[in-house]
């Protein structure tokens, strides 16, 4: 079987998975086409276009489409009609309904590119239960305020077409050794908890307060050690700046790991992933680190709830001082018994290594042809 995979936006995570896919089923080849990550708004009504304009495109080559959810499925087939023959399948990784953003932009036609997606799809496949929800309760608030000509059964016809796939892991991160070339961590049981911090660094990731717990537990002579991973941007929030300065004697690490190598051997080193975001639809970041050992600190909002037991959650709270207090609250019982943490497991993300998914993935695209 081939399979003809569409990424409009080909960001980290969605490169990931389709590398996956390409990697991991057997029988089926997949042949990636994709657009690079930048140029967010242009992606969004421009891929169609982009996509359409590729002439070594050939629908008699497939026996099936997969596209992400930034793809403008409904133009694209308008476009390229020999597509429609496909039977397809959207993924996806997050949903513009609850897209935070940092401006004030009318986001209307994001959403209604993703809704004409997903109805032009014969399956609609999310990364997990929060972003599943999300799409149908934020679709449907929207489509409450059109002032008519909205079919009533819109959704439940793309409900009864949608389910649940996460984006795996890679099976090196389950090995004993952590994968080749990561190194083991340090040994020293009584030595100060290494936070690791390895989101983008954008707002959505609220690292504002991250770092402003910090700062108030540096100032409470509590001991820890800081690694700041993910990638930058040229607008980086100017927190990044502020602790790179603040916290300089804590830091063993500040900046974009320029190998994938560095980057899993960094999460090794470290003790607890720590996230503050406001936007997350998986978790990929603190999955790989919780998959090489890191014991996660995570807010109970968003997807976090769908993979991590209570006991790895704080309280989320909107007010921003008071997520900063229960923040500060929770790393501080954490950083003052290092031993107690290293006595403990971190959770078992076993189920999503592609060892475990890749039967589900199968089973989906076979069921297209």
């Amino acid at each position: 079987m081939k399979v003809l995979l569409l990424s409009a936006y080909h960001a980290h995570s969605h490169a990931q998975w389709a590398r996956g896919l390409a990697e991991n089923l057997e029988g089926i080849e997949v042949d990636i086409r994709t657009l690079p990550p930048r140029h967010f708004p242009w992606r969004m009504r421009g891929n169609a276009l982009s996509f359409a304009a590729d002439l070594s495109l050939d629908a008699a080559e497939y026996e099936a489409l997969l596209v992400t959810s930034m793809v403008d499925l409904a133009t694209l087939r308008g476009l390229r009609p020999e597509l429609c023959r496909l039977p397809t399948a959207v993924y996806f990784h997050e949903n513009q309904a609850v897209y935070p953003l940092k401006e004030d932009r009318d986001r209307a036609h994001y959403i209604i590119t993703n809704l004409y997606t997903a109805m032009a799809a014969d399956r609609v496949i999310f990364n997990s239960p929060f972003n599943l929800r999300t799409f149908f309760e934020g679709t449907a608030a929207f489509l409450k305020k059109m002032p008519d000509g909205v079919p009533s059964t819109t959704l439940e016809t793309l409900r009864e077409r949608a389910s649940v796939l996460p984006v795996p892991l890679p099976d090196a991160l389950f090995e004993v050794a952590g994968g080749e070339g990561i190194p083991t961590p340090e040994r020293d049981p009584h030595r100060p908890l290494r936070l690791v911090w390895n989101h983008r660094w954008e707002h959505d990731k609220d690292p504002r307060a991250f770092f402003e717990a910090l700062f108030a537990l540096d100032a409470q002579n509590v001991d820890f050690r800081l690694v700041v991973l993910g990638p930058r941007f040229r607008n980086a929030p100017p927190i990044f700046a502020q602790a790179r300065h603040q916290l300089a004697h804590r830091i063993d690490h500040f900046g974009y790991a320029e190998t994938r190598a560095d980057y899993l051997g960094w999460l090794r080193r470290c003790d607890v992933v720590v996230s503050t975001a406001r936007h997350e639809f998986q978790g990929l970041a603190v999955q790989e680190a919780v998959a090489l050992g890191c014991r996660p600190l995570l807010p109970a909002r968003q997807a976090y709830p769908d993979f991590f037991e209570e006991r790895w959650l704080y309280p989320s709270h909107e007010d921003h001082q008071t997520q900063v207090q229960v923040l500060i609250e929770a790393l501080k019982r954490l950083l003052i018994n290092p031993e107690g943490l290293r006595k403990s497991s971190p959770p078992d993300l076993s189920i999503l290594r592609w060892e475990r998914q890749k039967w589900d993935y199968a089973r989906l695209l076979n069921a297209l042809n």
